[in-house]
């Protein structure tokens, strides 16, 4: 949706000159709440299934991959993955045998694997794999770090460059996810050159492949090229653009997919430091400018490229380091059989550094709803699926292959929210539940805040704001919770238009579920 022009400052400024005491308010126990009956699975859908009761874990299932970074399932009836490895390797597993010791094939000669981010970084198979044998990998090519898109023939053991991208001068941001759309096309997505804050300029540019995602057709080639620029992509017939340009606007679009059931395209994009951020595409929209470096997530990036007149899409999510990670992971819609009651349709990413597992899934309104469902392994650098949409993931060091899988858990707590709002301030009470069966002793409570939120002031706890990340702990009378009690506390805030309440919660790292 086009991105509206936001223009408050930066969310640690406290805006308002006024504070406005508040009396405290105790403790007061409530009524247990009486479980609700258990919904059979079988007549149980995933969208009866809130988001906060979800529990995704993980099993690890081959170790010895050396700084894996992309997974691909080929559907040729062998249950295979082919897992690439960061110096140019493609190693296969199978749920019955285990990781191979012989990779499936070795380009290493032909891989820049220097600095941190370089080297093999994606992989693709097209529908006719079983019978082509045609793989498609990117990589950083030797002998300059290029970005390279190549199809590599199993049969013959050849590997042919069908586009490279010159990226010398920094080693990062090189993006890298490759994966055909529901057309049939090949998509590509390349970061936007390096560096920190777009030196090129490169996210608003129409002339380079930087901070790009392209669209390619691979079937066929279109003299003197090795493929065909496909006649409806959206800069065709722009004077100066490079005619493989689908969306541009990004930062470092290390992971993306499309949604096996309505081929919308999900993408990760990472942040600068402020924002991480997730877009949701609906199919056939190339051509969209995702705002990097005019804004990073929904704030304007100061410093940034940003043209009069621009529209841009706004990020459907995204969370700020101060949660504690460092760069999204973005991953794949679920549409498995095995876990289809819990989490069909439900989107899941996570974050390399913090490790989080964020489940997004559409409300229906326009809206997501939102939630954190666990921890993966430290340090995922891709999520991957089965040819039946079951989830893996690898991690880069040690470098693992795990299982995904997930689970209802009912939370342990309830949030309830009262906003009132006037002019340019609003209080927001929160009410705690303790909905679990063991009491409480000491409680944390994290939740975000609407962009252009700023607390001023607080009641009955000690709260603090980093970015938007709030958190509140609890004070000397309403530090205990017993089973059944809750807890109310509030703030003070100066918005800039958004007064929405806050749309998740965890009490001391559990998600909680959300009320009115």
């Amino acid at each position: 949706m086009p991105r509206r022009r936001w223009t408050w400052p930066l969310l640690l400024t406290l805006l308002l000159t006024v504070l406005i005491p508040l009396p405290a308010t105790a403790a007061e126990p409530s009524a247990p709440r009486p479980p609700a009956p258990p919904v059979p699975a079988a007549a149980r859908s995933a969208a009866d299934v809130p988001l906060p009761s979800l529990r995704a874990t993980t099993t690890q299932v081959a170790s010895g991959l050396r700084r894996p970074t992309a997974i691909v399932a080929p559907d040729d009836g062998t249950d295979r993955l082919f897992i690439t490895e960061k110096r140019g390797t493609v190693r296969v597993y199978h749920p019955d045998t285990g990781l191979a010791s012989a990779p499936l094939l070795d380009i290493t000669s032909s891989v820049d694997e220097s600095g941190n981010e370089r080297g093999l970084l994606g992989i693709a198979l097209p529908s006719d794999f079983a019978e082509s044998q045609d793989l498609y990998l990117a990589y950083t090519a030797l002998p300059d770090g290029a970005v390279t898109l190549a199809r590599y023939r199993l049969d013959t053991a050849r590997l042919e460059v069908l586009l490279s991208q010159e990226h010398a001068e920094y080693s990062n941001h090189n993006g890298g996810q490759l994966a055909f759309g529901p057309d049939g096309h090949l998509y590509w997505s390349i970061g936007d050159g390096g560096g920190s804050g777009d030196p090129f300029r490169s996210g608003q540019r129409l002339d380079t492949l930087l901070g790009k995602i392209m669209r390619i057709d691979v079937s066929r080639a279109c003299d003197p090229l090795p493929y065909c620029v496909p006649a409806d992509n959206p800069f065709v017939d722009t004077a100066g653009a490079r005619e493989e340009i689908w969306l541009y606007g990004l930062r470092n679009p290390w992971r993306f997919s499309f949604d096996a059931a309505d081929g919308s395209m999900w993408i990760g994009d990472v942040g600068q430091g402020h924002w991480e951020e997730i877009d949701h595409l609906a199919p056939g929209q190339g051509g969209l400018n995702l705002g990097w470096s005019c804004y990073e997530g929904l704030e304007k990036f100061e410093g940034g490229d940003c043209a009069p007149g621009q529209t841009y899409t706004e990020p459907v999510f995204t969370y700020s380091p101060y949660t504690g990670g460092c760069s999204v992971i973005g991953g794949h819609v679920y549409r498995g059989e095995q876990y289809a009651d819990l989490v069909g349709g439900t989107y899941i990413a996570t974050d390399y550094c913090s490790s989080t597992v964020w489940a997004l899934r559409p409300d229906g309104a326009g809206g997501y709803e939102q939630a954190e469902i666990g921890e993966m392994p430290t340090q995922v650098t891709s999520v991957g699926t089965t040819v039946d949409g079951e989830f893996y993931v690898v991690n880069d060091l040690p470098g693992g292959l795990h299982r995904v899988s997930f689970a209802q858990e009912e939370p342990a707590c309830r949030v309830d929210r009262a906003v009132n709002a006037w002019g340019t301030g609003m209080t927001v009470d929160l009410t705690v539940t303790n909905t679990g069966s063991a009491p409480v002793n000491g409680w944390t409570l994290e939740f975000p805040l609407a962009p252009g939120q700023t607390v001023v002031s607080d009641w009955n706890t000690d709260l603090t704001q980093l970015s938007n990340v709030v958190t509140a702990t609890g004070a000397s009378h309403n530090a205990a919770i017993a089973p059944g009690a809750s807890v109310t506390l509030g703030y003070l805030a100066e918005h800039a238009g958004d007064t929405s309440p806050p749309p998740r919660f965890t009490l001391n790292g559990d998600a909680c579920a959300v009320g009115r």
